[in-house]
This record gives structure tokens, sequence and C-alpha cells, in this order.
């Protein structure tokens, strides 16, 4: 196993939200790239309005690493036109991989239909492009029954609409990794809640994002059933594996 292939490295913060300039902002959205092709990662996981310098950087290099963005970030309540329209232009600037945030309040509230039709034409959207589509729960809001009922519902879409060949191409991913919890408790990517949305997830493919930052909480990520790890630590991970390795 080597587990660079399972890592999203991870930098989604807008420079208002790092405290620093947009030119700083892009400085470490180039070295995560850069990062990313000197360490294999499977994949740069950035803000949309970056696609075009990080692809143009993956693609001078030769590397095999994806890109993929995040949309309607980190809310998820926007409306499915601006939903449908932002991930158009995400897949035009060339995108490989789409993040969406599901209308998980939406969702509490009961109107299933909603983030039926929401999973549904986002899936279609993506595979007619050729691209991976991930559907971002946010575990950290939702009860345990809410996962249970959610993951499932996105199972039921895949299976029902686009057939189990395509399960491959559609991840349950945790959490933003920007929710604010209660008191600071640990946000989507727990254990408790991975193992709650691989259960009732698969075969679709899981994404655990939100609080997976070292070496042995990936190794047990990937036991519990999960396919990519999305984390802004994605070097600390993969320097306590070479150092794991060295050690025997």
């Amino acid at each position: 196993m080597k587990i660079s292939h399972y890592l999203d490295a991870t930098y989604l913060k807008t420079a208002i939200q790092a405290g620093i300039t947009e030119k700083e902002n892009l400085e470490k959205v180039v070295a995560l790239a850069k990062e990313a092709i000197s360490y294999d990662y499977k994949l740069v996981m950035i803000r949309s309005n970056y696609i075009t310098t990080v692809k143009k950087i993956v693609s001078i290099s030769g590397a095999k690493v994806l890109i993929g963005t995040v949309i309607d970030f980190p809310c998820g309540d926007a409306s499915l036109k601006q939903k449908i329209q932002e991930a158009e232009k995400a897949i035009k600037l060339g995108a490989d991989e789409l993040d969406f945030v599901v209308n998980y309040n939406a969702f509490k509230k009961g109107n299933i239909d909603l983030v039926t039709e929401e999973v549904t034409r986002c899936i279609a959207l993506c595979l007619s492009n050729q691209k991976i589509a991930k559907f971002i729960i946010e575990a950290a809001a939702l009860s345990n029954e809410e996962i249970i009922v959610i993951s499932q519902l996105v199972k039921q879409i895949v299976l029902e609409n686009f057939g189990e060949e395509n399960a491959k191409n559609v991840f349950v991913k945790s959490s933003t990794g920007f929710f604010k919890t209660e008191k600071g408790i640990p946000n989507g990517a727990t254990f408790e809640n991975i193992m709650l949305i691989s259960k009732n997830a698969k075969p679709l493919k899981i994404k655990a994002a939100g609080g997976v930052r070292d070496y042995e909480t990936a190794l047990k990520m990937i036991s519990l059933g999960v396919d990519r790890i999305g984390t802004s630590s994605s070097k600390e991970i993969i320097n306590k594996e070479q150092y794991s390795n060295q050690s025997y």
C-alpha cells in the first residue's frame, strides 16, 4: 500500500481566511502543487480560481497528480442552479474531481426531494464529463441516524439512476473541515462517523476529511474502508510513513 495515493492534499482557505495577501495565498497553493508532485499525492484539492495555475504546474511536470475543487463550499445552501453553474465552470477550467457540499440543512429539515434532485443532477453532470463526484455530508452537523440516512440516500441515487458500474465514480465525504462544533469537539472525520458512512454508502467510495492529521489516523481510516483522505497534513503523514518503514 502506498499511502500517498490515498491523499487529497488540501488547501482551501481564501486569502482573507488565512489573513494574508492574495499573492501569499497563491504562493501557498503553488507550493502545495509542487509538494504533491514531489510526494506523488493522488490529488491537489484547491479553490477553483487556482485550477488553471495548478493544472499548468502539473502538466509541465508530467506528473499524474489530479486536480480537485469544491463546489458551494463550505455551507452547501446555494440553489441547484448556482451549484450546477459553479460545477460547469470548474469542469471547463480543468478540474478532475468535484467535491459538492450537500445542502445538509435542507436535509435536516426533511427536504429529501431537494437533496435527491441536487445529488442526481450533480452526478449526471460529472459523469457526462468523465469527472469524479464527491458529496460532502458535513457529518459533524448530523446525528448518527442522519449520517446513516444520507449515506444510504446517495448510494440509492447512484445505484438506481446510474448503475453499480458507476459506484467507483461517486464518493460520500465526511466533512468540509470548516464546520465549527461546540467546544471544539472532533469534526467530521471521526472513526465513528467513518464507520457509519462506510457501512451505509458502500459500494460507493468513501473520503475522510476534517481532522485527519497523522499517519496512524490515516491508516485507521483506510482500515475502516476509506478510499481517499482529504488533509492539510499530507507531508507529515508521508514523512511518518517513511520513518516507520525505515524503523523495520
